[in-house]
């Protein structure tokens, strides 16, 4: 389990696919530059190519090079598999068990050596990871506060509010299905998922697609109080400074 004297950031999307692991790095270079000994953690990969024998998760290496290449690459991700499916299906392509256990004290090899650590999820806060978990279940084990990457795309509006609200209204895991309790059972509401900030994020190039001239507006108007972050395709650094190891917790 993490140690809670270290601050991090659990970053995590409204879907697949909406360059979680582009903004986890580009938060990592950023706590680089600051002077901060950034961990990089990705609990588990699926869909990771197959390398000499060997299976690669390219997320995790890029994480691992916008930290500085600190620890061992092979500790950023320590669950890999193949297919590319929700982790604990891929793990049963392939005659394995996601580690559950794993996926928690995977991280303290990161908290024991670092300021500052960043974890990045599995799809989004609802992405199973077993029959009664989900990813949302694991960041609030670990504590971190969310970052929200989210696709400047039509549709995006939707996600990002359904994701918030996900963030806000997550029950006890005690129950069964976190947020979905079995029939007849009702879950135990927890307090609210701390939310460091929403980036939208041009995972797309802005061809044909109105939205994207109006979607960080409309969003803004959404949020209330909620960081956010507009990052244009294929850009290489946020469009305004931004302290995040402040919004660390």
């Amino acid at each position: 389990m993490s140690n809670p004297r270290t601050p991090g950031l659990f970053i995590t999307g409204t879907d697949t696919e909406v360059g979680k692991t582009y903004i986890a790095a580009m938060i990592a270079r950023a706590l680089v530059a600051s002077g901060r000994r950034v961990g990089v953690y990705k609990p588990v990969a699926s869909g990771c190519r197959r390398v000499e024998g060997e299976l690669v998760s390219d997320d995790a290496v890029a994480l691992w090079e916008a930290a500085g290449r600190p620890g061992a690459l092979e500790r950023v991700c320590p669950q890999r598999f193949e297919a590319p499916l929700a982790p604990h299906l891929a793990a049963r392509a392939e005659g394995k068990t996601l580690d559950n256990r794993l996926l928690r004290t995977g991280l303290d090899y990161w908290t024991e050596r670092s300021d500052v650590v960043l974890v990045e999820g599995a799809g989004g806060l609802l992405c199973p990871l077993g029959e009664h978990e989900y990813v949302i279940d694991l960041a609030r084990d670990f504590g971190f506060p969310l970052v929200v990457v989210a696709k400047n795309a039509l549709g995006t509006i939707n996600h990002t509010l359904q994701t918030l609200f996900v963030a806000e209204h997550h029950q006890s895991p005690h129950v069964g299905y976190s947020f979905f309790p079995p029939e007849g059972k009702k879950g135990t509401s927890l307090s609210p998922l701390s939310v460091a900030g929403v980036v939208l994020n041009g995972a797309v190039p802005p061809e044909g697609d109105l939205s994207i001239a109006t979607n960080r507006e409309e969003l803004d108007s959404h949020l209330r109080e909620v960081l956010l972050v507009e990052v244009p395709w294929q850009a290489r650094d946020f469009d305004q400074s931004i302290d995040w190891s402040e919004r660390c917790g």
